[in-house]
This record gives structure tokens, sequence and C-alpha cells, in this order.
């Protein structure tokens, strides 16, 4: 079967340092992974572990130094142009800072909107009509597109740039990090709805999180990343019940767990 998502050796160094004196920062050594369609996978690690790199280089936001990008089959590695704009139809992604993430001079219609704009879709009329029922998915009123993200709760945020994400209906969505700035309760409430709309749209995701704890929920398979390596990879019951790595093991013990399943609805705004 062909994965939805395939990283085949994704490779990505930087330069740094003063300019005579520059040394290679080897970010990603050699990932490779596979997502299947509608299915979630969680790459989990501490800060610096290279996650976040390997996020961007999906989402085409940092070009890998060197290995190969498919998606659905085809090679996706370092597009331009017109091609690259018809691939984030298909791939979206969900930034960690829900307070730095979104414009604030923007109205909650024009955020939502700006990907119908750039991709040249929809009637204005019917981007409001749109939009509303994008935040009625997320749990927002529509009542919220004339206000500005000042206005609203840093769970509100997340919830309108997922709004945003789904504008183009995309197939893989990325988060990083999407509720670690949350508070924990609110925290919940996020990953809820992130499953309940996977369940509705078959959407699929590539999450980046610090915490074990937070994708035990979500993801269905667990990447654990330690200084650029990808160190140990299975499914959710391997990991949790039989973790190989003492590395691994300090993560699952670092971290209470998430009270998803008893988490509160948020008030809609």
């Amino acid at each position: 079967m062909t994965a939805l998502l395939e990283l085949d050796g994704l490779v990505k160094d930087f330069r740094i340092g003063p300019p005579l004196r520059k040394t290679t920062f080897h970010a990603v050594k050699g990932v490779s992974l596979r997502i299947e369609e509608g299915a979630s996978y969680g790459l989990v690690g501490e800060s610096g572990s290279g996650k976040t790199t390997v996020a961007r280089m999906v989402a085409q936001l940092a070009r890998p130094t060197s290995g190969t990008i498919r998606f659905d089959g085809r090679d996706v590695t370092g597009l331009r142009g017109r091609t690259l704009r018809e691939f984030r139809r298909d791939v979206q992604m969900v930034f960690q800072d829900p307070y730095g993430a979104l414009n604030p001079r923007m109205t909650v219609l024009e955020l939502i909107s700006e990907p119908w704009e750039i991709h040249g879709l929809h009637t204005r009329p019917d981007r409001r009509l749109r939009a509303g029922r994008l935040l009625d998915q997320v749990g927002l009123a529509s009542s919220a597109l004339e206000r500005r993200p000042a206005e609203f709760s840093g769970g509100q945020r997340q919830r309108i740039m997922i709004a945003r994400a789904l504008a183009l209906e995309p197939r893989l969505i990325v988060a990083d990090e999407p509720v670690s700035a949350l508070d924990v309760s609110v925290q919940a409430q996020v990953l809820n709805l992130m499953k309940d709309l996977q369940d509705e749209l078959g959407l699929s995701y590539l999450f980046i999180s610090h915490d074990l704890s937070v994708v035990e929920f979500l993801c269905d398979h667990i990447g654990v990343m330690l200084l650029g390596d990808l160190v140990e990879e299975g499914d959710r019951a391997s990991i949790y019940r039989s973790p190989r790595t003492d590395y691994t093991k300090r993560l699952l013990d670092a971290v209470p767990p998430l009270p998803v399943a008893a988490a509160p609805e948020m008030d809609r705004a």
C-alpha cells in the first residue's frame, strides 16, 4: 500500500558560527518514516531533537540537504512555483504559538479567507459562508468572524488556526507542538477537537510534541527523536508498554497523563 507521506533518509544540515569559522550542525540525520492515509504519526523528542525541522521540511518551509519526501507516491522534495502552491492545498501546518501565529490586524474572516485568496478560490460571499462553517466545525460561533485575535483566549486562537488550516481541505496536517502553549485542560479540548476532525474528515496528522502523554490520545504510530536521529519507532501500544530505549523511558516518566477523556467542552465565542 502506498503511504500518504513517506520520508526516506531525510537530512538537514545548517552552517553555523562566525563567517570565517563556520561549522556544520547536523539537525536531522537520515530520518525515514511513513504515514498512511487517515493515520496520525506522533514525532516526539526534547527541544533540539530535530522534530520541528522534520515538520518544516515536510511542509516545504525548509529544504532538505539530502533525502526524499514523497506524498501520495510522488516525489515532492524541493518543489517550487505552481507545483509548490498545489502541494500546499494538500498539506497545511498548524503552528505552536496561538498568540504569535495570527496577524493581529486581521479579522478572523480575513485570516480564514486568506488561503482562498492566494489560491483564487470562491467568491467573497461564498468565503464568508465557508468561513462560518469552518468556525462551527472547530467549536466557535460565526459571530467571531468580525473579531480580531486579541479578543480570544489561547485555546480559541488555536481553534482559529485549525479552521484556517482546514480551509483548503488538506489531506495532511502538520501540527508543530499545537497545544504546548495551552493550559492542560485546554490542551485536552484541542486534542479532542483534532481527533473529532480526523474522524469526520479523514485527515492524516504529523503531530510534533515533546510530550509523550499528549500524543498517546491522538497518534496511532510514534517516532522518538534524539539529537537528529529517529532512535525508536512503533505503534502506540508498543511504545507505551515496552519502550526499547532508556531515552523513551525517560520521556514517558517525565510527564503525568493528560486528562483527555474528562475534558470539558470549550465555551463557544
